[in-house]
């Protein structure tokens, strides 16, 4: 349950308009440690570029160590075992996030959507409804 209650806030904050969320997301993250706000910074892209590609999906949460453990090194994080919720459903994610220094802005980001996940998984990976 890493980072629930934290990813669970910005999912919220997901939900509002860009501008207003824009800052109010800057604010939770500066309050983070570097590595969490890295975490959550390119979940947050992750959910945007996903939501902002497709109609097909509207994702409100996303998880970069939900299948494994994502790979960090210094700016870039590699999720090959990413999960995103849209719509009440699971699916695989893979992604490669480069953020700045600060992990406050994203440099370079590419994704690639898998299957959906099988809700008799869902327990295994600590996914919720």
């Amino acid at each position: 349950m890493r980072f629930f209650a934290l990813a669970l806030g910005v999912a919220c904050l997901f939900t509002t308009q860009a501008t207003a969320m824009d800052a109010r997301f800057e604010r939770v993250l500066k309050m983070l440690d570097p590595g969490a706000r890295l975490e959550q910074l390119c979940d947050y892209t992750a959910m945007s570029n996903i939501k902002k590609d497709t109609r097909e999906y509207r994702p409100d949460r996303a998880i970069a160590g939900a299948r494994s453990e994502p790979k960090v090194n210094g700016n870039t994080i590699k999720a090959e075992g990413a999960a995103f919720r849209s719509r009440k459903k699971w699916y695989a994610l893979t992604y490669t996030c480069a953020a700045d220094g600060e992990h406050m802005k994203v440099l370079a980001f590419k994704y690639k959507i898998g299957a959906e996940i099988p809700e008799s998984n869902w327990a295994a990976y600590n996914l919720f409804d």
